[in-house]
């Protein structure tokens, strides 16, 4: 089977579109599929990758966005495919590519859309609205274009559930459970990343508005005050860089850049003891998983997706939640800090948790998402 994926908000330094493009790219060659992935760039290209084909299409880079970039033309998208002839069409941009969902519908090819986001948390976050109808109205034309919508947890199908779309399937992402693993703590590194703390933490993602960065900040001045000696490590970029490192140069941050290197991304991350996942829109936060699959337990706001796995079967917990603020978040910090003393099996705990979400199983969802039932 040919299967094309368009997206947007791919780039150099994007995060959890391209990881999940790359990895579906990968599990999809393991099965024998052909998997071409069409992106925004400069200009047009065409490779060959280790994750499938790969086209580049010309694009516009959104202004204040850290770099990310939208395909100028449909049109041309639409050319491409004509030419491709896909067996499958999938689409990570419920915004400028839903168009492609009547296109596909016209030439009987089946086409699914990843809603990657809520658009309810996005609308409340950038206006301070709820405008509800707007958001069921465009969801409803959404749902309506493709023969489903993949959603990767409860919280990102609910807005869609609630106004009884019946094409909505659940299909969690997955984790690289090779690349990312406690085996890669390196107590050099933790040495060289604490510049004489005791406790480390890290947040790992992309420092734009609506990841709320600047609670990480929040978090260990609230640490701090408390007397812990902590030490807090960015892992990324974006378009909040420069005034969260203005209003941070009296506390110990290190801004350590987007993380080309994915081994040494993943020793970062298992060498640090906690990580923060701030984002209260999250619909799924892969960096979140990484973390849990190299041994780190994880704090993320509760009103995000992330609480969705950070609970055993049997009850223990891998990481924990917390309310929107420094000091709630400070006092989740001290519990799982308190369980890493008390209980040296967290780190396994959290492998474990990880284990149940390999990239494999995304596929076989994908492969057999006719039979699924609506999320």
């Amino acid at each position: 089977m040919k299967i094309i994926h368009i997206a947007n908000f791919y780039g150099p330094k994007s995060g959890g579109i391209k990881t999940t493009l790359h990895n579906l790219g990968t599990e999809y060659g393991k099965i024998g599929h052909e998997f071409i992935y069409v992106v925004p760039g400069k200009k047009f290209s065409r490779e060959k990758t280790e994750h499938g084909g790969c086209i580049t299409l010309p694009s516009w880079t959104i202004p204040f966005s850290g770099g990310y970039r939208v395909i100028r033309s449909t049109r041309q998208v639409k050319t491409i495919l004509q030419s491709l002839k896909p067996d499958r069409l999938e689409v990570s941009d419920r915004f400028t590519l839903s168009c492609l969902g009547n296109w596909a519908s016209r030439r009987g090819i089946p086409a699914i859309v990843f809603s990657h986001e809520t658009l309810r948390g996005l609308v409340k976050n950038y206006f301070g609205l709820s405008l509800n109808p707007f958001v069921g109205w465009h969801n409803s034309r959404l749902a309506g274009k493709f023969d489903y919508v993949v959603t990767t947890t409860n919280f990102a199908a609910a807005e869609f559930n609630e106004i009884g779309t019946s094409n909505i399937v659940r299909v969690p992402l997955g984790v690289d459970l090779e690349t990312f693993s406690p085996a890669h703590r390196n107590e050099e590194l933790r040495a060289k990343m604490l510049k004489g703390g005791d406790v480390l933490l890290v947040h790992c993602g992309r420092l734009s508005p609506e990841k709320k960065p600047e609670r990480s900040l929040q978090v260990l001045r609230e640490l701090l005050n408390r007397g812990v000696n902590a030490r807090l490590v960015y892992i990324g970029s974006g378009p909040l860089h420069k005034k969260l490192y203005d209003s941070s140069r009296d506390i110990p941050v290190t801004f350590w850049g987007y993380v080309a290197n994915k081994n040494l991304l993943a020793q970062m991350i298992a060498s640090a003891d906690v990580s923060l996942a701030p984002g209260p829109i999250e619909t799924f936060c892969l960096a979140a998983l990484e973390s849990l699959a190299s041994g780190t337990p994880v704090v993320a706001s509760e009103t995000s997706a992330v609480g969705e796995f950070l609970t055993q079967e049997n009850g223990d917990f891998v990481g924990l939640t917390a309310a929107n603020n420094g000091a709630a978040f400070a006092d989740a910090v001290q519990i799982i800090l308190d369980e890493i003393r008390e209980d040296a099996t967290l780190s396994d705990r959290c492998r474990t948790q990880a284990e149940l979400f390999p990239w494999s199983a995304t596929i076989n969802r994908l492969e057999n998402i006719n039979t699924l039932k609506a999320a």
